[in-house]
């Protein structure tokens, strides 16, 4: 039996099984492609359940909620052996120094262009 017919039956068994009250179902074809030999652990368990982990930054125990899972490895695209590092709060902080940064850079570019002409 080749690979891919076992892995296409392990996904209708799963299909068959109800899901764990509180646990999010695993959307296997909605998965980023990856060159991995493995499996992650939660496409082998057919659903995403909440998962704690530290913040790197403020070191604040946080958790990683089984639908944010859902969304970052399906709709984000988000690599499958990827997770959480920082919690909301940090998260917001990057992303406004990020475009503080982006935008001090772009006016920059935009005084050169201008003193260049």
């Amino acid at each position: 039996m080749s690979l891919r017919k076992l892995r296409q039956g392990r996904r209708e068994v799963r299909r068959e099984t109800p899901t764990p009250r509180g646990l999010v179902r695993v959307n296997v074809d909605a998965l980023a492609p990856n060159n991995s030999y493995g499996v992650p652990r939660f496409v082998e368990r057919g659903y995403y359940e909440d998962v704690p982990f530290t913040c790197s930054s403020c070191d604040s125990k946080e958790i990683w909620r089984a639908a944010q899972q859902k969304w970052w490895y399906e709709v984000g695209k988000g690599h499958v052996y990827s997770g959480a590092k920082l919690c909301r709060t940090c998260r917001r902080r990057e992303q406004a120094r990020r475009a503080g940064a982006r935008r001090i850079h772009l006016e920059g570019i935009a005084r050169k262009r201008a003193h260049d002409t």
